[in-house]
């Protein structure tokens, strides 16, 4: 069955008028925040604390009960019709992230069921850069439970730019001047775990092309990781959970040991500089080990030098 594909110009507005909709009719709960700054290695790190209030609210509507049943059932098969954006392709839709902590945080969902720990492949990568040549966003991928994937269903997601109400648009940017290449891969000084770092350029005007581009850097960025694939099924799984985060002007994989420090959960976000607790204590334990320790925590020993 052939499906309506994105039309240049239309996903911003159809954002805007789902957010309201949704909004409106109860489907779309956002989760309301503080903001902190945490200044570290030459990076702003952006904390978002959830807010009394909401803490006061989810205690009175959502039993802890009712998180153990939404991870049971499938959001994504069928989706809710009042969080549905757009047509995205034949294989993939936009959706709004129900439960959502920045504004019009974007999913880009497969149509069909995909394990989310399969390889991105070429449909992938066309949906998603077709959705960000329509708006500034950070696109990323939690491959793996243990990388922050909260639903087995393939999806990546987008968050437009900026993160926070103040600071740099994308903390992690100030470092990226620095990195080190050898060719077309190479790693930031100053994070000190294992990841892979690759410049990237793509018109959006070229976007078959742009895709095959971010799919042969995806790739080799896993390959410099030390994440081979594994076939399991007929299909390529990755043989350990990652982080993938995606600009137009770059890309950077962190493969992963596990998916939380001291309750504090950790997913893409925090490699691009954005953290997320749930109260003051947890607040307080990002700032005595420092947010890079945070991050250090959860990823792999960084690869040494011969």
């Amino acid at each position: 069955m052939e499906h309506p594909s994105l039309q240049p110009g239309t996903l911003w507005p159809a954002i805007l008028r789902r957010t309201g909709h949704a909004l409106r009719r109860g489907a779309l709960r956002p989760i309301e925040t503080t903001q902190t700054l945490i200044e570290e290695c030459g990076i702003s790190f952006l904390v978002r604390q959830v807010s009394s209030l909401a803490r006061k609210k989810a205690a009175r509507h959502a039993p802890e009960a009712d998180a153990g049943a939404r991870r049971a059932v499938n959001p994504f098969l069928p989706y809710d019709p009042d969080l549905f954006v757009a047509d995205i392709s034949d294989t993939h839709v936009a959706l709004l992230n129900k439960f959502n902590v920045i504004d019009h945080h974007l999913l880009i969902v497969t149509r069909s069921f995909r394990s989310q720990e399969t390889l991105l492949d070429l449909a992938d990568f066309a949906a998603l850069i077709a959705c960000m040549a329509e708006f500034d966003g950070l696109g990323f991928y939690n491959g793996g439970v243990d990388a922050g994937a909260s639903q087995p269903h393939k999806h990546l997601q987008i968050v437009p730019l900026p993160l926070g109400e103040s600071g740099p648009p994308l903390p992690i940017e100030s470092v990226l001047a620095a990195a080190r290449m050898e060719g077309p891969i190479g790693t930031i000084p100053v994070l000190a775990f294992r990841h892979a770092f690759a410049h990237l350029e793509w018109a959006p005007a070229a976007s078959r092309h742009a895709a095959h581009a971010a799919l042969d850097c995806y790739h080799a960025l896993l390959e410099a990781a030390g994440l081979r694939p594994i076939e399991v099924n007929g299909e390529l799984h990755h043989p350990a959970p990652y982080n993938l985060l995606v600009t137009p002007r770059w890309m950077l994989l962190v493969p992963r040991s596990s998916e939380c420090v001291e309750g504090i959960s950790v997913n893409a976000l925090g490699f691009a500089g954005s953290l997320f607790v749930r109260d003051a204590a947890q607040l307080q334990i990002i700032r005595n080990l420092g947010p890079m320790t945070v991050l250090q925590r959860v990823a792999l020993p960084a690869v040494r030098e011969r």
